[in-house]
């Protein structure tokens, strides 16, 4: 079905091939997955099968025809064989499913009666019957997935050449997407898939071939990924601002607990006791400390404006309860610092800011401050 002979293939402009002297036969109905790292030669051996290049050395055979023999006029007849599915779908948005999969049989002229029965068959064996009226961006993308590959089956193609079929798609649907190409391949269509995806491999145990920068390293009838070094890493990157953001959320629901505990009379800084019968302490003032604790945490992850800091420390002091008489007086337990040596501490209250109400500039700490603040944006 394929024959690689010695293939090597030059780009214009590099100084190193994208595949040397690579050699390798595919035989009709089998299954062969082409793994490697990115730049690897995978998707150009695909583009060398489709005949969108040609090899600078050596000859590439499919279906029996030398490619390099075959004129640019036979091209379009040489590809209604072979059936191409891509990573990035490549629907028409303004075609409705049904539309989308017809187009590739009228484009080659076949009659309105052969589109009418085969289009239906074809949705039917990937999954999609019921939707022939959807437009893509009605569907989701295993559905859009599914769509491409109906388009690429539509024809009947001996052989079908997939590039990273599951690239997009989360892995719920990527296990649908390779259970559909493996009943595909069980009908007897040849498939060619090129993939990161480490773990189908493994699982399936097809033929496998790999290719590192641009020479085949190994052909294995069945095997697994092999070496996954060069898979890039899921580990995300460290979002500029996230953790001035986590810290504020952490504050918020302290200064919330503390509030409520105020409320209540209770100390919020305290352990609770296991003895349902504890008594109540009624000290207002270390109540006042744990808020005050919390606003402090607050300023130290995210800038505030000596402004929001008085309207701030306002509302505040409006929702503040009156102590009772029978409470010791705040002098007694908390010695008064000289205004010389404080500083006004914004305290946030709950009901008038949300963490998902803050400006961008603002969540990455990067709004405007005043020049006499000793917090700075956060880095």
């Amino acid at each position: 079905m394929i024959r690689f002979e010695n293939v090597t293939k030059r780009f214009r402009g590099t100084s190193k091939p994208a595949l040397s002297d690579v050699d390798f036969e595919v035989q009709r109905g089998e299954f062969v997955f082409l793994v490697g790292a990115s730049g690897s030669g995978k998707s150009s051996c695909l583009r060398l099968v489709l005949r969108e290049e040609t090899p600078s050395e050596g000859r590439v055979v499919v279906l029996g025809r030398d490619l390099r023999t075959l004129s640019n006029r036979k091209v379009p007849y040489f590809r209604r064989h072979i059936g191409a599915v891509f990573q990035d779908f490549r629907l028409l948005p303004t075609k409705t499913v049904f539309q989308n999969v017809a187009f590739t049989l009228q484009v080659i002229g076949s009659s309105r009666g052969f589109i009418q029965q085969a289009v239906p068959e074809v949705l039917a064996l990937v999954g999609l019957a019921g939707k022939e009226k959807r437009f893509p961006h009605e569907l989701s993308g295993g559905e859009q997935q599914r769509v491409a590959i109906a388009r690429a089956l539509v024809n009947r193609p001996q052989i079908l050449l997939a590039d990273e079929p599951t690239g997009n798609l989360d892995p719920a649907t990527s296990v649908d997407i390779m259970q559909l190409l493996a009943r595909i391949n069980a009908g007897g269509t040849t498939v060619v898939m090129a993939t990161h995806e480490a773990g189908f491999v493994d699982q399936m145990q097809r033929r496998v071939i790999e290719l590192r920068h641009g020479e085949m390293v190994r052909d294995e009838r069945h095997g697994g990924y092999g070496d996954r070094s060069a898979l890039p890493s899921l580990a995300p990157e460290p979002e500029r601002g996230a953790a001035a953001v986590a810290a504020l959320t952490a504050v918020l629901e302290v200064q919330r607990e503390a509030a409520i505990a105020a409320a209540a009379g209770l100390d919020p800084t305290a352990v609770p006791p296991d003895d349902d019968e504890a008594e109540v302490p009624a000290d207002a003032a270390s109540a006042s400390a744990g808020v005050a604790a919390a606003a402090a945490a607050a300023a130290a992850a995210v800038a505030v404006t000596a402004a929001e800091a008085q309207q701030a420390e306002a509302l505040a002091h409006a929702d503040e309860e009156p102590v009772a008489d029978d409470a010791p007086p705040a002098e007694a337990s908390v010695a008064p610092v000289p205004a010389s040596q404080t500083q006004a501490i914004p305290v946030i209250d709950l009901e008038q800011i949300e963490v998902a109400e803050l400006g961008l500039a603002d969540r990455l700490g990067l709004g405007e401050t005043d020049p006499d603040d000793e917090v700075g944006p956060t880095s």
